[in-house]
């Protein structure tokens, strides 16, 4: 029997405000199975107390207290968990969160992930790309750990110009830098083979799948985020910065991807827009 499955992930920013502003009913409404959540940004209480009763959760609190932190909620037993990421000294708390969980009878592993924002030419960006590094390390061991494996979250990166209304202007700004984008270049080529990335280096593809661009094919966006300043939701000058990204067995399972932009301005919850996939396993 196939086992359906809907996965949601969102940059909460801040997930007390969130729910004071409307994201609680827009999850009773969605019928959501597994949640991704990231810019927590509060307690483990806090997270529990808020989503309510029926959810396993787990949370990775980031070091600095009221910073970043990501979240897994699900209907479903987890059966390990990991948050260690890359060397011991580099600091990713608050930031990469695993979980092993069962689907029916389907081993599925899911991952919350918050990207650092970066900022040129300061120490944040270094720290961005070592976090970058670190996962493209992890990335071929989780697919070897599981061939139905999903990364979800803000990664804070436009791979490409579709993901980026006004890329032109931002092509020296953190989050649309080429050194950047060729990560994700090298993530998603076919697995072993040799890439060309933006940047004009040459690396080797992972094989993991960006569902989103998977599903809606080569046009503009369609975008998760938007800036707080001016009008940039109201004319739609997003950026797609969250991904489900997958491998590629799990990819093949996807049978409907959405992206929950609210209706007006001032019915956001969060300045991210939920990514919601349906996955029949």
């Amino acid at each position: 029997m196939p086992n359906p499955v809907r996965i949601a992930s969102v940059n909460v920013n801040g997930i007390r405000a969130a729910y004071r502003k409307g994201m609680g009913e827009w999850l009773a409404q969605r019928d959501v199975d597994i949640l991704a959540l990231q810019e927590v940004r509060a307690s483990t209480e806090d997270v529990t107390g808020l989503l309510g009763e029926g959810w396993t959760v787990l949370h990775d609190a980031a070091t600095a207290k009221g910073r970043a932190g990501v979240a897994i909620a699900t209907r479903w037993p987890i059966h390990a968990h990991r948050v260690e990421l890359g060397d011991e000294d580099f600091d990713s708390a608050g930031r990469w969160l695993e979980a092993d969980l069962h689907v029916g009878d389907v081993p599925i592993t899911v991952v919350s992930c918050y990207v650092h924002s970066g900022e040129v030419d300061t120490p944040k960006q270094v720290e961005k790309f070592r976090f970058l590094d670190a996962m493209e390390e992890r990335l071929p061991q989780l697919a070897a750990h599981s061939e139905h494996a999903l990364v979800v979250g803000d990664l804070n990166v436009g791979h490409r110009e579709l993901d980026i209304r006004n890329w032109r202007g931002n092509r020296k700004s953190a989050g649309f830098l080429p050194r950047e984008r060729a990560y994700f270049d090298r993530f998603f080529a076919t697995a072993g083979e040799s890439v060309e990335c933006v940047d004009g280096t040459t690396g080797t593809g992972l094989g993991w799948v960006d569902v989103g661009r998977a599903q809606a094919g080569e046009v503009d966006g369609p975008y998760t985020w938007w800036s707080q300043r001016g009008k940039a939701f109201d004319t739609d000058t997003g950026w797609r910065i969250d991904y489900h990204v997958a491998t590629p067995a799990l990819a093949a399972a996807v049978t409907g991807y959405a992206i929950d932009r609210a209706p007006s301005w001032d019915t956001r919850w969060s300045d991210h827009a939920p990514v919601v996939v349906d996955y029949e396993l």
